[in-house]
Parts: structure tokens; sequence; C-alpha cells
């Protein structure tokens, strides 16, 4: 194992600084290759998890908005559903840089989106203390209505 390779187990960040040195003065074979691109590998599953994680909750809090706040509005008169707005408005705003930082990650959001929203809609149950069942069995909100600024769904359309 060479001392790049232990450096990596032993100071990550001198492992990175030194590697990064490396690339800068063309020394290619001098590179831990084995770990740069685990690295790699890493930075893009961490992208779509951070995807996914924003998603999961930006959905579960669509789903409490249009399943939920009509309830809670008739309960409680002052209820509004504020802070599940900041939240929702967040988590898109999130979203949106997320997305405009990495384009890449656009191809993949169908397939994140069916992960996240069964995750999102126990969430949202949990949360509720609805049933799941409440809840459709597939998202009910298409890619361009999660995304956009001014969709709240159900009754409480109006944010």
């Amino acid at each position: 194992m060479s001392d790049i390779s232990e450096l990596y187990r032993s100071d990550y960040s001198a492992w990175a600084q030194r590697n990064a040195a490396l690339l800068r003065a063309g020394d290619f074979a001098a590179l831990d290759i084995a770990h740069l691109l685990e690295e790699l590998d890493d930075m893009g599953k961490s992208e779509q998890r951070e995807l996914e994680n924003r998603l999961t909750m930006l959905l579960a809090h669509l789903l409490k908005w249009e399943y939920q706040l009509p309830t809670l509005s008739a309960r409680w008169r002052e209820f509004d559903g504020r802070s599940w707005r900041a939240t929702i408005i967040a988590q898109r705003d999130r979203l949106a840089k997320r997305l405009s930082k990495s384009p890449g990650l656009q191809a993949s959001l169908p397939a994140t989106l069916a992960e996240a929203y069964d995750d999102a809609a126990r969430l949202a149950s949990k949360e509720t203390q609805l049933p799941r069942a409440t809840f459709p069995a597939t998202c009910p909100y298409s890619i361009a209505q999660i995304l956009d600024d001014g969709f709240y769904p159900g009754p409480e359309a109006s944010p």
C-alpha cells in the first residue's frame, strides 16, 4: 500500500489536499486512483440521496397540506398551515438550487420521485396519524407540479 493510500485512512483532509496538489502538478502516476474513484462514486450517490431527501420532505408536506390541512383548519380557525408552507417553499428552493447546480440529476427525477413518494406517504401518515391508506399508492403530483412554486394541492390550494 502506498503512502498516499495510507494517508486516506489516517488523515482524509491531508489525503485530499495531496491528491489535489498531484493533479495540479500533472503527476497522475502518483495519484491514489482507487480511492479517488471511490470518492467520485460517493459524490454522485450523495447528490442522489440529497435529491431524494428533499423530495421526501416536500412530498410529505404537500400530502399533509392536501389531506390534513382542511381538517385542522375546520377545528382550529387560527391554523393556516404557515409552518408547512414555509417548509414547502424552502424544500422547493433547495431542490431548484440542487437541480441547477447538478442538471444531470434531472434524468433521475422520475425514479427518485417514485422512491421518495413511498417514504413521504409513510412520513405523512406518521405525522398526521392518518392511516397510510388515506394517501394514494403512487404520487398524485407531476414533477412540474411538485417543483411549481404556485402549486398547493387540494381544496386549500392557495397558500
